[in-house]
């Protein structure tokens, strides 16, 4: 066994639950699948309800378990929508950087999950598509917005793959590891988007705060 892998199997695990948030055609499955998969294609199917992942990062001193919920952004998937975004510890607020009716979304998406959903999730601001010529919302003014309101900012390229793992490493490393135990379930997942069914009975909250 290599002194790396040694060095790993010391590490505890935690898990985060990580939810990606924004309007359709922003890149939110693309960014995703190039992290995981580290793959891209221009022909992605329009998520449907939400789809589920898992993939893990080593961190200086544990291993984060990320449990990656990518939502729809049609208006019609919106009324599903709080119950995947419901106990993150974390989001990804994606827009499209070409597109300013995505940006104002996003900053509609920033104000419902701080409202209905986890108040002390991180939260991360990110502009995707940065390899296009096409720049319509400026870095400056994303960047302004982000700190005026106490969000983390990245921006990035599913496409070419830039900025995308720096991205979720900076996320990652903003929750603390406690939050992990508020949220460590065990999810049964169905691709019918009404079929998302949490048992209740295998719950673990080590904090003992409540389970919802």
């Amino acid at each position: 066994m290599s002194q790396e892998s040694e060095k790993k199997e010391e590490k505890e695990t935690f898990q985060f639950k990580i939810v990606f948030l924004g309007e359709s055609a922003v890149g939110k499955s693309s960014v995703v699948i190039r992290f995981v998969r580290n793959s891209f294609s221009e022909k992605i199917e329009s998520t449907i309800g939400a789809t589920y992942t898992n993939t893990e990062v080593s961190l200086d001193d544990y291993i984060a378990k990320l449990q990656i919920w990518d939502t729809a952004g049609q208006e019609r998937y919106h009324s599903l929508t709080p119950m995947y975004y419901r106990n993150s510890v974390g989001a990804f607020i994606v827009y499209d950087v070409t597109s300013a009716d995505s940006f104002v979304r996003a900053q509609d998406w920033v104000h419902e999950l701080r409202s209905q959903g986890a108040k002390n999730a991180k939260i991360m601001l990110l502009g995707n598509k940065i390899d296009l010529q096409e720049r319509v919302v400026k870095e400056e003014v994303a960047m302004k917005y982000a700190e005026e309101s106490n969000l983390l900012y990245a921006e990035c390229s599913a496409k070419s793959g830039l900025g995308v793992n720096a991205a979720f490493l900076k996320l990652a490393k903003s929750i603390p590891k406690e939050m992990a135990e508020v949220i460590i379930n065990d999810v049964e997942y169905s691709e019918s988007e009404d079929e998302i069914r949490i048992d209740k009975k295998k719950r673990k909250n080590k904090s003992n705060k409540g389970c919802c």
